[in-house]
């Protein structure tokens, strides 16, 4: 009967000395299931490509390969390493004087004279216009990236961090080396159309009260511009010895883009004390926001050989540039305008002639286990201006309405 009696507080005891242990076992049960219920649910929103990374080295290195560049739509190599890359920055400014024309790329928010760029491990020469305008790259001149036609491209190295300790002060922010196709035969030939269709509304806020041309609220707009046409392709030849030649051209024409705003400013000087009648039918949209007119050619040619015991290599390069692009609006009453010449104000254009040239020699070979690589690389950039509907305000009435603006040209 005792016995009977003491199983229940028996019981009782053991089962209070034992629930801290079976109840630990039990959280930690659950709390495993419960990552593992987290872990389910894992959704990957973005990753790199696999295999652009190289991981196991000192330093992060992108490797943009042939593939990415075919298949990016864009013949820019500024456009395509912007998208492939999400530390290397090409904007696209307006009303930016010569920086519509050649425009700077940024790797890892720093300055564009801060990369050094390479083409085949050798060092690619900068553009010589200056950037004065109030644009990314104020104050600095940059490799113009979009000299080298994509077709021409094996692949694109981009090391992601400080160099400068190997390269000096221009690779602070990294170093991009561009890989040349090196093919003696095969080819490719690639053709493409496109323009921008673009229809919106553009507020007029807010609307001068005394606008006797009576401004609208609101402007609706459909617009298509931008037409751009590219061909561009590549051919390999076999030299002998191993050899190989390897040339790529590129031909595009692109129409402007205009985004400009509604101006709703007074236009014409008062008659009379009264607003000139032609406020009611001037074009309003009269500015040049967006991208230049374009007309560009750009040969490329990349060769080497074996020659007793070493390797004999050149490249050469070869890009003609045309564009044209707006200022800043001048109207009928502004004090730069000469009312004579322009009884309607005019907006300048900025029309420079961009040439640039390159071409590189060497020679590799083994020496004692060492390997040597003496080379020679020559590359020039020159930029013309031309301002055309324009007017010199000191001259009168009888000045002509476009002008030789001088230039710049660099070599290196």
């Amino acid at each position: 009967m005792r016995s009977a009696a003491l199983h229940p507080l028996v019981l009782a005891i053991s089962t209070a000395l034992l629930s801290p242990g079976l109840l630990a076992q039990a959280q930690d049960n659950s709390k495993q299931q419960a990552d593992e219920q987290k872990i389910e649910q894992i959704v990957v929103t973005g990753t790199r490509v696999a295999g652009r990374s190289v991981d196991d080295t000192a330093v992060p290195i992108d490797i943009v390969g042939v593939e990415t560049l075919e298949r990016s739509g864009s013949s820019e190599l500024n456009q395509v390493l912007s998208v492939a890359l999400p530390s290397f920055n090409f904007p696209r400014p307006g009303l930016a004087d010569g920086t519509d024309t050649i425009r700077p790329a940024t790797l890892r928010g720093l300055g564009p004279d801060q990369s050094l760029v390479l083409v085949n491990s050798k060092r690619r020469h900068a553009a010589s216009l200056v950037n004065v305008n109030g644009t990314v790259g104020r104050g600095s001149s940059a490799v113009d990236l979009n000299t080298i036609p994509t077709a021409a491209i094996r692949s694109v190295e981009v090391l992601r961090d400080g160099a400068s300790a190997q390269y000096g002060s221009d690779a602070i922010a990294g170093v991009i080396n561009v890989r040349l196709r090196d093919a003696s035969e095969g080819g490719s030939v690639t053709f493409s159309y496109g323009y921008r269709d673009s229809a919106y509304t553009v507020p007029v806020t807010p609307p001068p009260a005394d606008a006797t041309w009576n401004a609208p609220a609101e402007i609706k707009r459909s617009v298509s511009d931008g037409e751009t046409i590219n061909l561009s392709g590549w051919k390999g030849f076999a030299l002998p010895n191993n050899g190989y030649l390897t040339l790529a051209a590129e031909i595009k024409d692109a129409e402007r883009t205009e985004r400009g705003g509604y101006d709703y400013r007074q236009q014409y000087p008062l008659v009379g004390g009264e607003y000139d009648p032609r406020e009611q039918t001037i074009e309003r949209f009269n500015a040049w926001y967006g991208e230049p007119e374009l007309q560009q050619f750009t040969l490329f040619a990349n060769a080497g050989m074996m020659l007793k015991g070493g390797k004999l290599y050149s490249w050469a390069s070869f890009q003609d540039r045309s564009a044209r692009s707006g200022g800043f609006y001048r109207r009928a009453q502004d004090d730069r305008n000469v009312i004579e010449v322009h009884p309607d104000g005019f907006l300048p254009i900025i029309a420079p002639e961009v040439t640039d040239t390159s071409f590189a020699l060497g020679y590799e070979w083994e020496l004692a286990q060492w390997s040597m690589d003496a080379s020679v690389v020559y590359g020039m950039n020159e930029m013309a201006f031309t301002i055309e509907n324009t007017v010199n305000r000191s001259i009168g009435p009888t000045s002509k309405t476009e002008f030789d603006a001088g230039g710049f040209d660099y070599d290196q």
